[in-house]
């Protein structure tokens, strides 16, 4: 059985002592100091000069300031934090310039989760246990599943999000078996009201995790707003509603681990489409419906998956008209509004499902585009004056089109 070598992260929650909090602590404010401070200086560098400064330049200012009576406490913490987020820092500028990724953006106190990355050089690993650099105790950690037998951890990052919970990710190198060889191909059609439709005919219902804490989020929001700020009973309440939120995004991503693990193991290839998930949330009608069904993390959890158990995701191009394509005869309708679920082909009189039918219509594609020697096609620019969404309206032909490759 063929297997892939993988680095592959494993993430527990632990409860640190108050001496280690305080450690940690102090650590996450020196990287996000020094963090900004080396994004301070590159971009002054630019605007200035017009010269691009290195993850090399860095580090050795890095040296020049801990030489400082200012940031002399920077030597207070492990160095090796510090230099992993001028590594990252080069790593945004990277995404940047190939235009994958919006330019870097400084870190604030009080936004997102504070984390700290350690290498092998920073932490100790024996006997199952784990200590970082600058701690006597190892920390305690809630083993909610073992690590892979015979691996040892390369990289720990620790992190605390905005609820007050302590998370630490343990990266490992490791080989993954890949799942039995199967013929079975599923269409998926993303959607709202059915989280996902399957080209079976299966629809599995979207359980709408945000709606259901929409009023206890109200409440709890709402009580933020009334504290003054800078208090303590304002903090207290700010933790609250990050608790909800995180309840929220636990459930969310649970059901998806359960979903894309089901579907990889069934199937041998999965396609799916290419949607701009970023641009059609920028249509204010259905902003928070879509965020709450998670379509890019769904498919970002079925391609690392596939790619680890020896399955294939196709994606089909956005613009694909699946919805009016009849999937019997190929029939493509002029118009179809959004407002019709069931049709009638004119061309065979076969009555669709519309999401049924645009799931066995993206299968179709899909594997049409395997026949030819396709791949996963790479999300696109939308045409000038064309809203994010999938657009059908093309004019009527028969024959189901293949997407250009």
């Amino acid at each position: 059985m063929s297997k892939t070598l993988a680095k592959r992260a494993y993430k527990y929650r632990f409860s640190p002592t108050v001496q280690q909090e305080q450690e940690l602590l102090r650590t996450f404010g020196c990287v996000r100091l020094v963090y900004n401070k080396a994004l301070e200086t590159r971009t002054a560098a630019w605007y200035a000069e017009q010269r691009r400064v290195n993850y090399a330049e860095t580090s050795a200012m890095l040296t020049g300031w801990k030489k400082t009576e200012n940031l002399a406490f920077l030597n207070e913490v492990s160095s090796v934090p510090l230099q992993q987020c001028l590594r990252h820092l080069q790593g945004a500028f990277v995404n940047f310039w190939e235009k994958r990724a919006q330019y870097p953006r400084f870190k604030g106190r009080k936004r997102g989760k504070a984390s700290a990355e350690y290498t092998r050089s920073a932490f100790r690993w024996r006997d199952g246990q784990l200590t970082l650099a600058k701690m006597d105790q190892p920390l305690a950690i809630v083993w909610s599943r073992p690590l892979p037998e015979g691996t040892e951890p390369s990289t720990v990052t620790v992190s605390r999000d905005s609820a007050g919970r302590w998370f630490v990710s343990i990266l490992v190198d490791t080989t993954i078996a890949h799942l039995p060889p199967t013929h079975a191909a599923v269409g998926v059609d993303a959607g709202i009201t059915s989280l996902v439709t399957l080209s079976t005919g299966e629809k599995l219902i979207n359980p709408r995790h945000e709606k259901r804490d929409r009023v206890r989020l109200a409440l709890a929001q709402r009580c933020l707003a009334r504290k003054q700020k800078g208090s303590s009973n304002r903090a207290k309440a700010r933790q609250k509603v990050a608790r909800i939120h995180a309840r929220i995004t636990d459930r969310r991503r649970d059901f998806l681990h359960k979903l894309t693990t089901r579907l990889v193991r069934e199937n041998q290839t999965i396609v799916i489409e290419d949607l701009n998930v970023s641009g059609m949330l920028r249509n204010g009608s259905l902003a928070r419906a879509i965020s709450d069904a998670a379509w890019w993390e769904f498919r970002f959890q079925l391609e690392y998956k596939a790619a680890w158990y020896g399955r294939e995701v196709i994606a089909v191009d956005q613009w694909f008209p699946s919805s009016k394509t009849c999937s019997e005869c190929g029939l493509l309708l002029d118009t179809l509004p959004l407002g019709v679920r069931e049709w009638t082909c004119p061309g065979c009189g076969v009555t669709h499902d519309r999401d049924v039918n645009a799931s066995r219509t993206i299968l179709a594609a899909g594997l049409a585009v395997t026949a030819c020697g396709g791949g996963v096609r790479p999300t696109r620019q939308r045409p000038a004056r064309q809203s994010p969404v999938k657009q059908e309206t093309q004019p009527a032909r028969v024959g189901i089109p293949r997407p250009q490759v």
